[in-house]
């Protein structure tokens, strides 16, 4: 990612690096692109052709945050890293690591690991009404906490996620960009990385949406536009035969925790400011909240469709400052194309251009001392803004939270929560490359380019 990207670079060329190795290595511009400074137009400008002569695949500024770009180009059961902390595979497993590393990694196709222990959670039963993927995220650091794995007081600290890998299971058929909530969130959990059992349909179905979108990129002049294709035909392989690594029947874990879905009956937030301080609604119930933040790679096109319906539902002016940043260009384009940004308008909210936004805090801040409800990855002090609280929850609480000015009730939620209820299949429709036409179209003029076997 481009505030690493450069220290990359140079580590590259220390390596004396004129191609890559691994087969496939990405670059965006995510942190920067909204409010650049000089330094940063200037890597915006020479970063991308030093990516693309190597065989990497560069983004662009606007295009937005890395994770939601490069989850697409992923394979099922294959291993990666990259330069920033979230890099965190919803389908294989990865490592995120330092610049160097990551140059190593990019430059010999290898990457050196000492293979930590597994750490489980299995969650079994049924989804509740009105609890959403966010909250089950934030039930694993609760249940840690309940199980005397996990502290929230610095001194004598105790994390049984720490430096461990993450597994996941007993959530087989959520879709990739629902896996990804958990996996992204392992690096809170600082664990070393995350793996999710999932069912092969979900995994088919996204496949397909992002062979079309490769070769999207393609025709709109993309590069390297070998490394796109050959990707894309190693997912129409993968497709034509289906298979997934599974754990073995008696593999050890250094820890289990088992969470009962039956049991995880009303929203789980993580409290200012501590992403492992996690809490009931009810705990936290009433707080007034002074500005709301949808976005970061935690989101996807459904968290702003449901924010949306509820928004449209407001008369007058929000008692909140509500921000809200898509994770990809995609994203924005459809929901204008549904109408969503014109009630964004409405309702006074500020758009923001999709990428990292308030996430990172080194772009737009909120107001000193303000008391938030965010959505992004992590809630440290000072990090969205000077001596701001910040609450982490989930998008349709947020939105709900933006409406009222504060925390709502368990009971005032639920209301909201029942009426997204009703909408939920047109709500939560994920990007589907291969079913819209502009994509599809697209994908089959692309000029693609002939592979060396």
């Amino acid at each position: 990612q481009d505030t690493t990207g450069p220290m990359t670079r140079d580590e590259l060329k220390d390596l004396a690096c004129l191609g890559f190795s691994t087969d496939l290595v990405m670059q965006s511009f995510c942190h920067t692109a909204a409010y650049p400074k000089p330094i940063d137009v200037k890597t915006h400008h020479t970063l991308p052709d030093f990516i693309m002569t190597r065989g990497g695949v560069s983004l662009r500024p606007g295009d937005g945050i890395i994770h939601s770009w490069l989850n697409r180009m992923l394979l099922p059961d294959t291993v990666g890293t990259g330069g920033d902390s979230h890099t965190r595979f919803p389908i294989g497993i990865s490592f995120p690591a330092g610049s160097g590393l990551v140059a190593f990694a990019a430059a010999t196709g290898v990457m050196p690991l000492d293979m930590p222990e597994s750490i489980l959670v299995r969650f079994k039963g049924k989804l509740q009404p009105g609890i959403t993927l966010r909250d089950l995220v934030h039930a694993i650091p609760y249940y840690a906490i309940q199980a005397g794995l996990l502290t929230v007081e610095k001194k004598g600290k105790k994390n049984a996620f720490s430096g461990r890998i993450l597994e996941i299971e007993g959530l087989d058929n959520l879709s990739i960009e629902q896996a990804f909530e958990l996996s992204d969130a392992s690096a809170e959990r600082s664990a070393a990385g995350c793996t999710i059992k999932l069912a092969k349909e979900p995994i088919i179905e996204y496949l397909n949406s992002n062979i079309t979108l490769l070769r999207w990129m393609i025709e709109q002049g993309y590069g390297d536009p070998r490394t796109l294709e050959r990707r894309a035909q190693a997912m129409e392989a993968w497709v034509a035969n289906p298979e997934l690594l599974e754990a073995d029947a008696d593999a050890e874990y250094a820890e289990i925790i088992e969470i009962d879905l039956a049991d995880v009956k009303e929203p789980v937030l993580c409290a200012p400011n501590d992403p492992d301080d996690a809490r009931l609604l009810s705990s936290v119930q009433g707080e007034k909240i002074d500005e709301v933040f949808i976005g970061s790679c935690m989101t996807n096109i459904g968290h702003f469709r449901a924010a949306g319906k509820l928004l449209e539902q407001v008369k007058g002016q929000l008692p909140t400052r509500l921000w809200l940043s898509p994770p990809t260009k995609m994203d924005a384009h459809q929901l204008t194309e549904e109408g969503y940004y014109g009630i964004y308008g409405k309702a006074g909210a500020r758009m923001e251009m999709p990428g990292c936004s308030l996430c990172m805090g080194n772009q737009a801040r909120v107001e000193p001392n303000s008391t938030v409800v965010s959505t992004s990855t992590r809630n440290f002090p000072n990090r969205l803004g000077d001596g701001a609280n910040v609450y982490l929850a989930s998008a349709e609480l947020a939105s709900v939270a933006s409406i009222l000015g504060r925390l709502p009730t368990v009971e005032e939620y639920m209301g909201y929560a029942n009426q997204i209820d009703t909408m939920a299949a047109d709500v939560y429709r994920y990007l589907s490359f291969d079913q819209i036409a502009e994509f599809r179209e697209a994908a089959a003029n692309a000029n693609i380019p002939a592979l060396q076997v």
